[in-house]
């Protein structure tokens, strides 16, 4: 009971932070970016980093298992999975330009998993005897981490891709034209003038919005690499775990899984991305559209699964529950 009280009492502490250094985030847009703030919300992701952290520890002990065997409890690892892709630029000491993304990503995932649609596996079980391995902790961990660093990765490839292709972005400068009134002017003259000074603000302006712009895509693309990259090895030693463990819990080590399937397709996507993307020839934006389609194929592996409930991986699905349930 005071496992349990404990685990509420984090599970809601957490959100609450998560959704303060959201707001903060939303401040610092609508705002000049402010050092108090920054530093505030830098240090919410790490109270709400802990207070996952606390969570899971405390499943782990009152439940006697790892805590990554039905999907509320994979939902709660990936939303701690995005907290630590959130704070890990904060030891480097450089600017964290994936604050946008993981805070939202922490928030939707924790949020759905504390919702009324799980509320029927909040409570933990004993493990059903293919999940009682020592495989368990390597291969699960290792596929929702891959999960959480890829689906970062995809969404700053989408954000790339909506700044490449947009066109209509409205001016950000404006040059005065200061007229010394001590002078006389004709109105030719003074038309003139307008129409020169007008182009030079005109050039001004757009060469600037092109270098911030064209900055801000190889950010982006530098960093979606980065992120799926790292997501990519983490994916490739999950699969490769899951192969081992599959071959020890049911004597093979590929059987042709609705999972299996998905997996293998994810992998095969961001391989592709990877290739891409070190071809120098190819712009960022068509790995990019790589990158957003392995969005999509991310959450079909994750969750599709899990909504039919069919297949060798369907520990926690609805189906499952709703049938307990009747």
């Amino acid at each position: 009971m005071i496992f349990l009280t404990l685990e509420h009492i984090l599970t809601h502490i957490s959100f609450s932070i998560v959704l303060i250094v959201i707001t903060i985030h939303l401040i610092t847009l609508l705002v000049d970016e402010i050092v108090k703030l920054s530093d505030s919300s830098k240090r919410g992701m790490i109270a709400a980093f802990l207070c996952i952290t606390g969570l899971l520890v405390t499943r782990w002990i009152y439940s006697g298992h790892f805590p990554l065997s039905n999907l509320y409890e994979s939902l709660i690892f990936l939303s701690w999975s995005f907290s630590i892709i959130h704070i890990v630029p904060y030891f480097k000491k450089t600017k964290n330009d994936l604050s946008t993304i993981t805070a939202p990503s922490v928030l939707f995932t924790q949020g759905f998993a504390t919702s009324g649609l799980l509320t029927e596996i909040h409570q933990s079980e004993i493990l059903v005897p293919a999940l009682q391995s020592e495989w368990l902790i390597m291969h699960v961990s290792m596929m929702v981490l891959g999960y959480a660093a890829l689906l970062c990765g995809s969404l700053l490839s989408v954000a790339l891709l909506v700044i490449t292709f947009r066109k209509d972005i409205r001016p950000f400068y404006n040059k005065n034209h200061v007229l010394n009134f001590n002078e006389s002017f004709s109105f030719g003259e003074i038309q003139y003038m307008n129409k020169t000074n007008n182009f030079v603000g005109n050039t001004y302006f757009f060469s600037a919005k092109n270098y911030y712009r064209s900055q801000l895509i190889q950010q982006l693309d530098r960093w979606g690499y980065r992120v799926i990259s790292i997501g990519f090895i983490f994916l490739t030693i999950g699969i490769l775990s899951g192969a081992v463990w599959a071959n020890e819990a049911w004597g093979s080590y590929w059987n042709w899984d609705p999972k299996e399937i998905w997996a293998f397709i994810t992998w095969t996507v961001f391989a592709i991305y990877l290739h891409s993307r070190t071809n120098k020839k190819w712009p960022p934006a068509n790995s990019a559209i790589v990158a957003s389609v392995g969005f999509l194929i991310i959450w079909i592996c994750y969750f599709g699964v899990n909504l039919l409930g069919i297949g060798l991986h369907s520990y926690g699905s609805f189906i499952l529950m709703s049938k307990e349930s009747l």
